[in-house]
Parts: structure tokens; C-alpha cells; sequence
């Protein structure tokens, strides 16, 4: 059994820098035809050179493969209409980060007032240039996500021209906001789709599970589950593949981020298999972020077959999710 997946997207990429996108970017490079890498480098991508420079070095680690990184700038906000008319040739979208609520979010915005950032997002709402939003508070952990979506509401009333992606959801309520705003949108990730706070914490604690945002309750999952399950046309897959070193991950003071890179659709093929909803996985993968995107990837078809094999305890000193155990699809080839 074999199934082909068209050109497939993933939304939401961390592929770091220096020697760890040496180490990670090829995994993405060959499932996908192209992503959206996150700009949160140290320091973030904020102006145009280092924009280009950060490309370069992706292709430079990707090498031979067929692939596309679609380029994202870290919000500011003193950008000028002027330049983000410059900037728009070379980006998909602008990621917004609260001020340190997950990796490398130092410099982000310390209070979203729309009133006061409404000259950046007017003009990205004139260019057609979509908002990437890390949607937490700094309130507790179990809720900043939830607390958010009064932000979401206020933002997407407020520019309702303005492309918004509720990035990496997590709760319920974010799903039922997708109803509710015509112009809201959302990426899930896969281990968002597969795990709840147990599997981090409800027994002995799993560090390479950790991320932010933190992985919720069954009820918020299966929220989550019909939607990407049922190819809700406003939602697609964004991995949020965020690599660590072990010294990093197995510490004290564990960094957020899971690596899910190297099986992402594996592991999702074996679930909307499992839930009978095979043939939506290329709405959820590719489809819905070309509509919402507004793009027009590769020509580039992933041949995946019903086989098992067995997840490699570490690439180089990254632990991957699944680590050393079957899964029962593997990617077999590209027909390209």
C-alpha cells in the first residue's frame, strides 16, 4: 500500500543556525516541498539583508533537494509601510511574538495594544502580508493560551483584512474561534494532535515532549483532531519542529521545542489512517495552506508506503519524537 502526498507544506519550521541547521534542515527539505521557517534566530531576522542571508545558509544546508523556505521577518513594532513594501518580495508573513514566552522571544512585544501597533498592521493588511501570532499570555501555564483569544478576537475584529494564523493552537476555544472571525486561520502540529500534558508529566517526566505552547487535555485534543481529521478548511499542518541538543533537553531549566521533523508524515499518515481519514491528509498537509498562503509550491510528489521501521534514537545529538520506536509509514521516494 503506498500513498502519494502533493507537494507537501509544513507552516510552521524552527531550523536554528550554524551547525544545527547543518543537522536538521535536510530532514524537511526532503519530505516537504517548502516551509515556513520561524525568524526567531539570535539575534531575530528583523531587516531584509539578514533576511536574504539566513536563505542562503538554508539552501547552502539543504544542498541538492527540491525545496522551498518561505521566509518570515520577526514583528517590530517601528516598521514602516515603507518598508514592508520592500520587504514583501522576500517574505510569506510576519511572526509576532509576545515578549519571552518561548524560545528565543526576548525582544518580542510586551503588550499587544492595537491601537499603538495599528500603523504596522494596517499596512500589512494594504499588502496582503499575513500575521503569524505565538498566541500566550504570561499568565499561567495551563491557560496563556486560552487568555489569548480575547487578543485573537480584538486583533481580527479590529484589521479584518489582515490574514491571521493562530499559530500551533492548542485548546478548544481557539478551534471555535476559527467559526467566529472570517479572517482567523491555524496551524497544528503533530505531537499537538497525538499528546496531552500526561504523556509529558503524568508519569515520569518526558523532556522531549516539553514544548510551548504546553500540550493540553484529551478534550482540547480531540478538538484538535476534528479538525485537522476533517480538513477544516482553515487549519493545516504547521510541525513546529524545534530542535535541542540533549544537554539541553536532558537538564535542569529543559528547553521547550520537540524535533518531529524527521517523521512528521509518517507519523500522520499512521494516524489519519488510523481515524479512517487517510485521504484528507493532503487538505491538512498541503491544500489549505496553499489557499490561505496564497501559494504555489514545487511540483514535488512524496511516495509514502505502508511499512514499518524504526525511528533512530538521535540524529547527531537531537532526539527525535518517536526515538527508537515503529512506525508504520515510511517515506519511500520522491517521484521527481
Amino acid at each position: 500500500m503506498r500513498l502519494i502526498l502533493n507537494s507537501p507544506l509544513d507552516m510552521h519550521l524552527h531550523l536554528r543556525d550554524g551547525d544545527m541547521l547543518k543537522n536538521v534542515a535536510k530532514f524537511s527539505a526532503k519530505d516537504f516541498a517548502g516551509a515556513l521557517i520561524m525568524p526567531n534566530l539570535l539575534p531575530p531576522i528583523t531587516d531584509i539583508k539578514s533576511l536574504l542571508a539566513y536563505k542562503k545558509r538554508i539552501f547552502e544546508a539543504v544542498r541538492e533537494e527540491n525545496f522551498t523556505p518561505h521566509m518570515t521577518l520577526f514583528f517590530k513594532s517601528d516598521y514602516t509601510a515603507d518598508f514592508l513594501e520592500k520587504a514583501k518580495p522576500y517574505i510569506a508573513a510576519i511572526k509576532l511574538y509576545p515578549n519571552g514566552v518561548t524560545t528565543n522571544s526576548e525582544g518580542g512585544i510586551e503588550q499587544i495594544d492595537t491601537k499603538r501597533l495599528s500603523p504596522v498592521f494596517e499596512a500589512m493588511s494594504e499588502l496582503d502580508i499575513p500575521l503569524c501570532v505565538h498566541g500566550e499570555t504570561n499568565g499561567f501555564v495551563m491557560d496563556r493560551e486560552r487568555e489569548f483569544c480575547a487578543i485573537y478576537e480584538q486583533l481580527a475584529a479590529s484589521f479584518p483584512k489582515l490574514t491571521i494564523i493562530m499559530e500551533h493552537i492548542t485548546t478548544k476555544e481557539c478551534v471555535k474561534l476559527l467559526e467566529k472571525h472570517e479572517n482567523l486561520h491555524a496551524t497544528i502540529t503533530l505531537h499537538h494532535l497525538l499528546i496531552t500534558l500526561d504523556d509529558v508529566m503524568g508519569g515520569l517526566l518526558n523532556p522531549h515532549l516539553f514544548c510551548k505552547p504546553i500540550a493540553k487535555r484529551y478534550e482540547d485534543k480531540e478538538a484538535l483532531l476534528e479538525a485537522a481529521l476533517n480538513a477544516h478548511k482553515k487549519v493545516m499542518f504547521g510541525s513546529d519542529s524545534a530542535p535541542h541538543l540533549v544537554s539541553k533537553k536532558e537538564c535542569c531549566g529543559c528547553a521547550a521545542g520537540i524535533f518531529s521533523a524527521p517523521i512528521a508524515l509518517s507519523a500522520l499518515a499512521e494516524l489519519f489512517e488510523k481515524h479512517g481519514k487517510l485521504t484528507n491528509l493532503q487538505t491538512f498537509v498541503s491544500d489549505n495552506a496553499r489557499d490561505i498562503y496564497k501559494l504555489i509550491p514545487i511540483n514535488k510528489p512524496i511516495v509514502l508506503e505502508k511499512k514499518e521501521w524504526i525511528v533512530p534514537a538521535k540524529f547527531d545529538d537531537v532526539v527525535p519524537m518517536f526515538a527508537s520506536q515503529t512506525l508504520k509509514w515510511k517515506v519511500k521516494s520522491r517521484l521527481n
